[in-house]
């Protein structure tokens, strides 16, 4: 939770309170409605920019920029909070129509990549949100009648009790205790076509991780080749268990894989957040360059040869360049360029990496990666 209780211009005492303090996150902000009722809402998003003020200096030099969506609908693209409300704590107000399906309401805010990293410090360039209201566009059934306030307690100091004593054995049980990824499911911000996949599917895709399709071993983990239900083959990168930075790898190779489109690299289709954890990818039908080249003699001419120095170029300068998330690689070798059935060059794993978010701050991270 972030506050200010200073630098707040046009808004009423009124409604002060509510912009004096903002949920703030790195990466992504998830919020469910839940139990509505079917229908038609309007979905009010109340901003406030409270954080890069102009306190000091430093304050000044950041920049926030995310994308929010409602039911996974691109609603605001690269909203800037500051530039919308014409200024540093000012509020603004941002209204959208929701169709709840499902008696469920998804609103997501979501980094996309851009804006300042560690201006005025890490982690505050994130999404913020002061408050969320949800209004329906219909009459609830019985709207006239007056609410039966005694029932209602009732009812709800029942269903707490209840839920709590279902949560405190589970605790008590050990159900909560262990789970190196409990609660963070969407951490890593993925995109919202980011597929969530169940332990079950990926068993099943690779034969309960059967050596037999078994593509290769990475620094820290294995690559199995899958087949989804519906026939898609893909790669499975499982996460070994023995890396003490394999959880972080796998949260960071989310968000950055999951912002980066391009023919050159390789496509991240999805994820399981169970043990072992796994990263699922496009398939490549001819494995890696390593693969390639020291397999049988004449695959390789020399046009073709051409054409994956040509792709592999592409696709650096993509990351080094034109991407959102600018990504130093440093770790290019033949078995992380990867080839599809035509032999075009596809760059992957971006574990190890010198990563610049914008063309004014550079950020190097921990050596990671096969």
């Amino acid at each position: 939770m972030l506050s200010n209780k200073s630098n707040l211009h046009n808004i009423s005492m009124y409604d002060s309170e509510i912009y004096k303090t903002a949920r703030g996150s790195a990466i992504s902000l998830t919020y469910y409605g839940l139990c509505l009722m079917d229908g038609n809402y309007t979905v009010k998003l109340h901003f406030a920019e409270i954080i890069l003020t102009q306190d000091n200096s430093s304050n000044i030099l950041g920049k926030r920029v995310f994308d929010v969506y409602v039911q996974g609908e691109l609603v605001l693209k690269d909203f800037d909070i500051a530039k919308e409300a014409g200024g540093v704590g000012r509020a603004v107000i941002k209204r959208h129509t929701a169709t709840v399906k499902k008696n469920t309401l998804k609103i997501q805010l979501y980094w996309a990549g851009k804006g300042t990293t560690s201006i005025p410090y890490a982690g505050c360039y994130g999404p913020i949100i002061s408050a969320i209201s949800v209004d329906p566009e219909f009459d609830p059934p019985g709207s006239g009648k007056k609410p039966n306030v005694g029932l209602i307690v009732g009812v709800v100091g029942g269903a707490l009790f209840f839920v709590g004593l279902i949560i405190g054995i589970l605790y008590k049980k050990g159900y909560f205790k262990g789970d190196l990824l409990a609660g963070r499911a969407e951490h890593p911000g993925m995109r919202p076509d980011t597929r969530v996949f169940e332990l079950a599917e990926i068993k099943a895709a690779t034969g309960n991780f059967n050596p037999s399709n078994k593509l290769g071993q990475g620094g820290f983990g294995s690559v199995y080749q899958g087949k989804l239900i519906d026939g898609t083959m893909v790669a499975i990168k499982q996460l070994s268990s023995r890396s003490k930075q394999g959880i972080e790898e796998f949260l960071a190779e989310i968000a950055m894989i999951s912002m980066l489109n391009h023919d050159n690299l390789v496509k991240l289709i999805g994820f399981c957040a169970h043990e072992p954890l796994c990263l699922v990818y496009e398939y490549m039908t001819n494995n890696s360059l390593s693969h390639a080249l020291s397999g049988a003699k004449g695959r390789l001419i020399w046009p073709v040869r051409a054409q994956i120095i040509n792709g592999l170029a592409r696709g650096l300068a993509y990351l080094h360049e034109e991407s959102n998330v600018q990504i130093i690689h440093r770790d290019i070798k033949p078995s992380n360029v990867l080839l599809d059935e035509n032999f075009n060059a596809k760059i992957s794993d971006f574990g190890l990496a010198k990563r610049n978010y914008n063309r004014k701050s550079h950020h190097t991270t921990t050596i990671k990666g096969t």
